[in-house]
């Protein structure tokens, strides 16, 4: 006996794809379903996390893994030391390629954190090689009490209304002679 396909039988059921026929761009979405499907975090349990600890906020607003987001929305993730801010541009449930990430939201993470995030990567491990494995106790010791002296060091040398060149030397050089 031959079964007839039914047109109907092939459409999704909405409550499994979020109101939309194929799970993209609908109007909203959870927070933690969002985060996960947008590729801010590798699982949804973990973006789930994020949001109980307060990394997550919108409009500095702490945000409960279960909030509703819709487009416009801009979306504040600390992963320290930076703060990630997104502007979702698609509210989608369902994870997706890399590829379609930018129709799914928008970078608008302020420059300043991106240099942040460079400062901290160099300022790391100075003097350690790539690939030596874990620093030994006396090593982590060492570079705590570097850290520590570095933090005490006043930096003003970008308050100073004159150079610091070269220039004043041969100045000073040619009025001696």
């Amino acid at each position: 006996m031959k079964v007839k396909n039914n047109p109907t039988s092939r459409q999704p059921l909405p409550s499994l794809t979020g109101g939309v026929p194929n799970g993209r761009g609908g109007s909203s979405a959870r927070l933690d379903r969002w985060l996960w499907a947008a590729r801010i975090f590798k699982t949804r349990t973990l973006a789930a996390a994020a949001c109980k600890r307060g990394q997550v906020s919108i409009g500095g607003a702490q945000m409960k893994p279960s909030r509703t987001v819709k487009v416009g929305n801009i979306i504040d993730v600390r992963k320290p030391p930076v703060t990630y801010s997104f502007r979702i541009l698609q509210a989608i449930e369902h994870r997706v390629g890399a590829k379609l990430i930018p129709e799914i939201l928008e970078n608008v993470t302020a420059p300043e954190q991106y240099e942040l995030l460079e400062m901290n990567r160099i300022s790391g491990f100075v003097g350690r090689a790539r690939g030596t494995g874990r620093p030994t106790k006396k090593d982590r010791r060492a570079l705590d009490d570097y850290a520590a002296t570095a933090a005490d060091i006043p930096t003003f040398f970008g308050d100073f209304d004159f150079d610091l060149g070269d220039d004043d030397e041969e100045e000073d050089d040619e009025a001696v002679r």
